[in-house]
Order: C-alpha cells, then structure tokens, then sequence
C-alpha cells in the first residue's frame, strides 16, 4: 500500500467515524423508521470500510465462500450492498410520508 493510500484511507477512516458517531447520537433521539434506516445505513457503510482496509492490508482474509460464478467473496458484495439498501429503505419511507 503506497503513502498515498494510507493517507486516503485515513481520511475515510476519521470521516466515516465522525459519520457514525453523529449518526449513533441521532439513533438515541429518534425512534421514526427513516432516520433509524439511515443510521444504519451510516454505521453498516462505515463498517465496510474498516473491512475492506483490514482486507487490503492483509490483516484480515476476505472469506473464501464467494458468489457462485464469480470470484467476490460474498462478504464483501453484502458491505457494498447492505448500507445502499438501508438509505433506499429510509428514502422511500420518507417519500411516502410526505404524500
């Protein structure tokens, strides 16, 4: 990993934390389905990101179960794909809402 990785990384890293933990201090405010998604949407996309660098510098191993066909490792298509389903969710929670 270059310099110029690690660098990005760790402004991802200290972002997406600040991210998260804004989000967590909303979570104990609101009980409304929406904004409960989009919290969670916040802390899955932040938990994918600290996989994703674990897996890039080796600390960790993606596991070895992937799709069936291809060679993604299913763990890290559900980090890409879980937090984007969580704000869809909340989005059209909050569309209905304002009907």
């Amino acid at each position: 990993m270059t310099k110029e990785q690690m660098i990005v990384y760790v402004i991802k890293l200290v972002m997406g934390g600040l991210t998260a933990f804004t989000a967590i201090l909303l979570w104990s405010k609101t009980k409304d389905m929406a904004w409960m998604s989009l919290v969670i949407g916040a802390i899955t996309s932040y938990i994918g990101l600290v996989f994703n660098m674990l897996v890039d510098l080796g600390v960790l191993v993606s596991l070895g179960v992937c799709i069936p066909g291809t060679e993604l490792p299913w763990l890290t298509v559900a980090f890409t794909v879980v937090p984007s389903l969580f704000f869809i969710f909340a989005f059209i929670l909050m569309l209905i809402r304002s009907k």
